[in-house]
């Protein structure tokens, strides 16, 4: 055997730690790390077998990684070097013996004589003086390496090696724990948390289903409150891109510069303040889904903008020249009539087509009053959870009154109703005294300058919408027969007010 000099030992050993400072740098992944690190450790000593020990998460050690050790025979071995690894772990002091037959500190090991091993090495890895494991070498037909001038070389590679292992189990912990997060953002908005049995909201499920696996942008319309962004997230958790980054903004929110920066980014000394080049929301979301809340808002010079990115896949932050690529769906809501925008010029014609590839209407809650005793029911379990009340469900006359009143706000309005209702309560019950509504009774919502024929449309609809469109009972209700409200029906799907 050709035995290394000690300049030559010295030039392997700064080799070896050039190699494993590269591999902090490089390996995220624990396993693929460990067996790195085992490749380095065997190589430079000479060791024809060794292993790598981890503590577990009962503060077990466990082997991890090895080499010419088979899995079948992992824990003999650590069994066998269970004497040497223990000695390690107590004192936190590298153990080395390049004769371990003759060696007085091992010969007393059975292991060590019955297996017939020539030299041994067993270094501890720890985190700033906490042990987190061991790595063991040895020898059996021949020295090698195994020499008292390896001391500093170990000590300095498990240093190095420990670093790199924590790094690794803190990306692990990272990754799982954000994968926990997006699996609870999935269950968090799915379809089971959107509290509907209506006709009208069956619809907007039918249509979301539809769009899942779909990259076509999306156009959300519908009043304030009618949970707009719930259905966006349920669409892009249950869609193809539910591993990639959800991102909303307002569009309200911002003056137009800052809303330009937020979300295109800029360039560092693009404008009094930009200190740092900043990546916009748009590239945050590249892969993922970008929704725009309210997108009627947006000025005309953003919009502009907006179509290239929905047309070319192209962004360009403030104050730079070149472009940048971006993937993103885009789904974006408003709660107002953007036809009637586009005839007063404050929203692009070509913009409207672009967004509008898939259009959801979001029914008003009073146009879904099937859905208002189970959403009140929901609320109520929620938050009386939330506040450790014992609260057994609503008088008859508090969910009169709920199923009632015309809910100008929406699923927002109800759930902050039942909220406050919750918090004030004293009762085992909500009563009509908790829920503090301005109005008591059932109301036809009605605006100005509706013909007599429009507000008969509506007197028939919300009618069909209370009895589940059961046509006897809305008949029976309205004072007409089953034949004039077919007639009706018939007569507004042809375009007939």
């Amino acid at each position: 055997m050709k035995l290394e000099t000690p300049t030559a030992h010295v030039a392997s050993a700064l080799t070896a730690l050039s190699r494993i400072s590269a591999i902090i740098n490089t390996l995220q992944e624990l396993d693929p790390l460990l067996e790195k690190i085992m490749d380095i450790a065997v190589e430079t000593v000479g060791a024809e077998r060794g292993f790598v020990l981890l503590t577990d998460e009962n503060s077990e050690l466990r082997p991890r990684t090895a080499r010419n050790i088979s899995s079948e025979n992992i824990q003999d071995i650590t069994n066998i070097s269970n004497s040497v690894v223990q000695r390690v772990l107590q004192s936190g002091e590298v153990v080395i013996s390049y004769d371990a037959q003759v060696d007085e500190q091992l010969r007393e090991s059975e292991s060590i004589i019955l297996n017939r091993i020539q030299s041994v090495a067993c270094v501890p890895l720890a985190i700033k003086q906490r042990p987190i494991g061991a790595l063991y070498l040895d020898s059996i037909a021949q020295r090698s390496g195994f020499t008292e001038t390896s001391v500093p070389f170990l000590t300095a590679f498990a240093n190095q090696a420990a670093i790199a292992i924590e790094n690794a189990q803190l990306y692990e912990a990272l990754r799982e724990e954000n994968r926990q997060l997006r699996k609870q953002a999935r269950e968090a908005s799915g379809f089971s948390e959107i509290i509907a049995q209506s006709p009208k909201m069956k619809a907007v499920f039918d249509t979301m289903n539809s769009v899942l696996d779909s990259d076509a942008t999306v156009l959300i319309q519908g009043e304030s409150g009618t949970g707009k962004e719930l259905v966006a997230r349920a669409i892009h958790y249950n869609g193809q891109r539910r591993d990639k980054a959800f991102i909303a903004l307002f569009c309200g929110s911002l003056p137009e510069s800052l809303l330009e920066s937020e979300l295109f980014g800029h360039k560092k000394g693009a404008f009094t303040g930009a200190m740092a080049d900043k990546k916009g929301l748009f590239e945050a979301a590249h892969g993922g889904t970008f929704f725009l809340d309210e997108i009627g808002d947006l000025s005309m010079n953003l919009q502009t903008q907006l179509l290239r990115v929905l047309q070319e896949g192209e962004i360009k932050r403030v104050g730079e020249t070149h472009v940048r690529k971006v993937d993103v769906r885009m789904i974006a809501a408003t709660h107002r009539n953007l036809r009637e925008f586009i005839a007063q010029g404050r929203f692009r014609e070509d913009l409207y087509y672009r967004l509008n590839v898939i259009n959801i209407h979001m029914p008003p809650l009073r146009e879904r009053a099937k859905d208002i005793p189970l959403l009140a029911h929901h609320f109520l379990k929620k938050y009386a959870a939330k506040s450790k009340k014992e609260i057994l469900g609503f008088t008859a006359d508090a969910l009169d009154e709920i199923t009632g009143y015309s809910w100008p706000g929406n699923v927002r309005e109800l759930e902050n109703t039942i909220e406050r209702a919750v918090v004030l309560t004293k009762e085992s019950c909500l009563t009509s005294a908790d829920l503090r509504l301005q109005e008591t009774s059932r109301e036809l919502s009605l605006s100005a300058g509706l013909t007599l024929m429009q507000m008969e449309r509506r007197l028939v609809e919300k009618t069909l919408d209370e009895v589940d469109n059961n046509i006897t009972q809305a008949a029976e209700r309205l004072g007409v027969s089953r034949r004039w409200i077919h007639y009706k029906l018939k007569q507004w799907e042809n375009g007939q007010n």
